[in-house]
């Protein structure tokens, strides 16, 4: 009784402290859609049936969930490597909330409730939540800190097991009514915002989430107190007197941390990429409640930065391994490319706030490419095998310790995989923003949308078979007419953009447009900000047809990426491509795909659970038997998705593939 009296007296508090300030764009709630999509579902019903229980699976068998129960005992030793291990288990009951508020399971909901008591049970009398130091106060490694927080600008990571904690938390009460992990949540940061302030203690959180978290908890509660402290945390950032400033090493000047100067300065995308991807979304989330203006600015710059000279054709981000850090402008090795998993998600939290800032597509172009591309090939067909990193080239005469050639069922920094698990049944939170009587539609994913426009409930029905085909049909279903506009999305690589900022250009211009009708008939609409704005009085069963040229699309990278010069990525529609080993006579790295090119599509169900392949004809490189000659044969050639790699064994792969040869490099064994 007293759990519902608490979720009635929040929703309460929430309506009562209703922001004046937010984004001027709203997104549609991921409890307001229902998904049938053939590509997607499949995925989330994997992620449902696979990937959160074997993730719950590992964290027992880790050791992971043993370090709450010997926190609630104070009796034992931290049994596993990382403090920040305790996020795992965060991170697998949000997307288990997600999950839940889609398809309810009553076995998963006990269990979920089962972890949440084991980690009430954990936290201190005064909110703190940190098994490394709990489970033994006295014989803590150094690498935490023998106090609270000492470590934190560093590497203890007590603040972003907070931020975790948080964003589990919202996702829980949001999509159960249940507040039993909300108020664990709510202690913790009372706590925290009682420790940290401009006239408490100072600090720049090492890792970057808990301003992400707070803001959620803010939105929640009307709390003024947890988006106060967000903004101070992301304002601490620059200050800090340790740093050598000359120094270029992002470890010693602070840039590793994004900590170098302070964040309404920063003009470019730096450090840790996961840590810098938490940051800017936070720092949308201020600019947005506060109307910072000098914040939003800041975030208009770094993305800037970011997709104009630091993003991978695939939209991922973070290309040195040491430190899992962004590099210098224009520093993207394919053969040593990083990629990590977190950053792809971290740039979609980034990307979705930037749209709801400014309601421009290019921010939901970038979204997309991460999505369908960058995201998607971290978690295997199977939904528990993943890549902690993303290659763009795999060789067999080059070795890179920190590259994966295959997927693995877990790691023993497990991130990653637990972050999929949250990220993959949030998807329907992506596809519909609104505001005021404008409806956008973002993504292209079969379901049906439920939501208040002009005081009115109506429903958006979206049909299609996307990312193979580009033929998509919104029905409105409506009881009484009804006036607003809706304005859909038009992709950018349908306009001949591959990407915003010119970073990647499609080679061969298409003169082919899209079309849209309503009812059959040709549609007038306007273009603004990268949509078609339909504007008219809509009827029951209403229906829109938009047709998207799915073509095959050559793309090549800015000049200034020296390797890519010469060489030429495969697009179509919102998917790149990429040659895998098995498809290509068990090599990739001996072909030579001319510029004149011509690809033929074709879906076939039979391979990687049903995929679009691409086939034509290459001239694959080959050495004669006496080792003296080279030759070259025209061969036939296939591309598959480049999400789906790495599903049929281990072997080499590419996503850019020369044109011509230009030179030979022997490498001797």
């Amino acid at each position: 009784m007293k759990i519902l009296i608490l979720s009635f007296s929040l929703t309460i508090l929430f309506a009562a402290n209703a922001q004046q300030k937010d984004y001027p764009i709203q997104a549609l709630d991921f409890t307001k859609v229902t998904l049938q999509d053939r590509f997607w579902m499949p995925r989330i019903e994997t992620n449902r049936l696979v990937t959160i229980p074997a993730s719950f699976a590992r964290c027992e068998s880790t050791g992971r969930v043993n370090n709450f129960l010997m926190a609630a005992t104070k009796t034992g030793k931290f049994c596993t490597r990382y403090p920040f291990d305790d996020t795992d288990i965060y991170k697998t009951i949000e997307g288990a909330s997600f999950s839940l508020a889609m398809h309810y399971d009553a076995k998963l909901d006990a269990y979920v409730d089962s972890m949440i008591h084991i980690i009430s049970n954990a936290q201190e009398p005064d909110g703190y939540l940190y098994t490394a130091r709990t489970i033994d106060k006295v014989n803590v490694n150094p690498f935490f800190g023998k106090e609270r927080w000492e470590k934190e600008r560093e590497h203890s990571h007590e603040l972003y097991n907070a931020g975790h904690l948080y964003e589990a938390a919202a996702a829980h009460y949001l999509a159960t009514k249940k507040t039993t992990l909300l108020n664990i949540a709510l202690k913790n940061a009372d706590l925290v915002c009682s420790v940290f302030g401009a006239d408490k203690r100072h600090v720049a959180p090492g890792h970057e989430i808990i301003e992400m978290g707070l803001v959620k908890l803010y939105r929640i509660t009307g709390k003024t107190e947890y988006l106060n402290t967000a903004k101070f945390f992301i304002e601490e950032r620059g200050n800090y007197k340790g740093y050598d400033a000359k120094n270029k090493d992002p470890f010693k000047n602070g840039a590793y941390w994004q900590d170098d100067i302070p964040v309404k300065q920063q003009q470019e995308a730096e450090g840790h990429a996961v840590r810098a991807g938490y940051l800017y979304s936070a720092m949308a989330d201020i600019a947005a409640l506060t109307e910072d203006k000098e914040m939003l600015a800041a975030v208009d710059r770094i993305w800037n930065n970011e997709t104009g000279k630091k993003m991978y054709v695939q939209g991922g981000v973070g290309a040195i391994g040491d430190g899992e850090r962004f590099g210098a402008n224009y520093e993207l090795p394919n053969a040593t490319a990083y990629n990590e998993t977190c950053a792809a998600i971290a740039n979609i939290y980034f990307n979705q706030r930037m749209f709801l800032l400014h309601g421009d597509a290019q921010y939901i172009d970038v979204l997309e490419k991460i999505l369908y591309n960058g995201f998607l090939s971290g978690v295997g067909l199977d939904g528990k095998s993943f890549f902690y990193t993303n290659a763009m080239q795999i060789q067999h005469f080059l070795h890179h310790p920190d590259m994966e050639a295959e997927r693995s069922g877990w790691f023993e920094c497990s991130c990653c995989p637990t972050n999929i698990a949250r990220l993959m049944p949030a998807i329907p939170g992506y596809i519909y923003a609104q505001k005021n009587d404008a409806v956008y539609a973002n993504l292209f994913i079969t379901g049906t949308a439920s939501l208040q426009v002009n005081n009115q409930s109506i429903q958006i029905k979206q049909e299609n078979n996307y990312p193979w085909e580009g033929n998509l049909k919104f029905t409105i279903l409506t009881e009484k007419p009804i006036p607003f506009s809706i304005q859909i999305r038009i992709p950018g690589w349908a306009k001949n953009n591959a990407i915003p900022n010119n970073l990647y250009q499609f080679s061969n211009h298409s003169n082919s447009s899209v079309s849209i009708n309503v009812n059959g008939k040709p549609a007038e609409y306007e273009i603004q900000n990268g949509y078609a704005i339909l504007k008219r009085v809509w009827n029951k069963n209403d229906q829109i047809q938009m047709v998207l040229p799915m073509e095959t699309r050559r793309v090549v990278s800015d000049s200034l990426i020296k390797e890519n010069i010469g060489k030429s990525s495969i697009q179509r529609g919102p998917l790149m491509y990429c040659a895998e080993w098995i498809d290509n006579a068990g090599k990739t790295s001996n072909i030579i795909l001319p510029k004149n090119a011509s690809f033929i599509a074709s879906f076939n169900p039979t391979i990687l659970n049903g995929v679009t392949v691409l086939k034509s004809q290459a001239s694959q490189i080959e050495i004669s038997p006496n080792g003296l000659e080279l030759k070259t044969q025209t061969k036939p050639f296939t591309a598959i998705p480049y999400y789906a790699w790495a599903n049929r064994g281990k072997g080499e792969m590419t996503v850019w593939i020369p044109e011509k040869i230009t030179d030979t490099e022997i490498i001797t064994k």
